[in-house]
């Protein structure tokens, strides 16, 4: 027996509308008349494509039907799925995390002062406040006081 509701055209539009796919417009720049099509590029350059009947209504999917769309068109699980749809929990698409620290030196100062002779491991071993004061002191000694 199954945890989660039978699934419908409304839980797939949902789940698109849910994770920001785009809708596909057709040549005159209209939503495409037969289905409602929705794609959604991934952080690798990939492109999912869906497809939803219309009327998008509480119609449900034949078992065989709605594992194909979970496997071949949304790349999701079933339990993936239903966190998005009910909780509002976007699927994680595997991208990659970067980590911005918030005392981490700008790179433009990073770059000045590397350009001006400062190892990189010394720069990146300051604080924002104190890389900025010794390229302030660099520019003072390069080009004098009024700089």
């Amino acid at each position: 027996m199954s945890k989660h509701p039978a699934p419908t055209r409304e839980h797939h539009d949902d789940f698109c509308t849910t994770e920001r796919w785009q809708l596909v417009r057709g040549a005159a720049g209209k939503p495409v008349a037969h289905h409602r099509t929705y794609e959604l590029t991934l952080w690798d350059g990939r492109i999912l494509r869906t497809r939803i009947s219309k009327p998008v209504d509480t119609s449900t999917y034949g078992a065989s039907m709605w594992s194909h769309i979970l496997r071949e068109q949304l790349e999701v699980d079933a339990g993936t799925f239903w966190d998005c749809v009910q909780n509002g929990t976007l699927p994680d698409r595997g991208a990659p995390v970067t980590k911005v620290h918030k005392d981490a030196v700008p790179y433009f100062l990073v770059h000045a002062l590397t350009e001006m002779g400062v190892d990189e491991n010394d720069v990146l071993a300051l604080a924002p406040a104190e890389a900025a004061a010794l390229l302030a002191e660099k520019m003072k000694q390069q080009f004098g006081e009024d700089a």
